[in-house]
């Protein structure tokens, strides 16, 4: 069964930067996708970003410039570099896998089959 675990979760200071990462326990393949998704209580599962195994990113608009991801094949390891952090990124952000064909055909939660439990990430003046 699929293992996701993420990491990183902080709580930082507007402007400030954090990076998560997520492992897991299946190899990457060209065909994978995996994302990070965040949400807060109340509100739906957001698309953040996806990246596929051949490393084809697509990000939420208005986050892309500041949000990087990155994988890493030989550490099974999917990384989020988070830059000028602000109030409204305060959310858990959670790590998923799925087989995609491209990652802008993967951008919404149900087309995901497997997840992690989630970091907690907090932005405070």
């Amino acid at each position: 069964q699929e293992q996701l675990a993420e990491s990183g979760g902080d709580s930082v200071q507007v402007g400030g930067s954090l990076k998560l990462s997520c492992t897991t326990s299946r190899y990457i393949f060209s065909n994978t996708c995996m994302a990070w998704f965040r949400q807060v209580p109340g509100n739906e599962r957001e698309e953040v970003a996806v990246i596929d195994g051949i490393r084809r990113r697509h990000y939420a608009g208005a986050l892309k410039g500041r949000f990087t991801i990155s994988l890493d094949h030989d550490k099974r390891t999917l990384y989020l570099q988070m830059e000028n952090l602000a109030l409204n990124d305060t959310a858990t952000y959670f790590c998923a896998r799925t087989t995609c064909p491209r990652p802008d055909e993967a951008v919404a939660p149900q087309n995901y089959d497997a997840w992690g439990q989630g970091t907690q990430v907090t932005v405070s003046i």
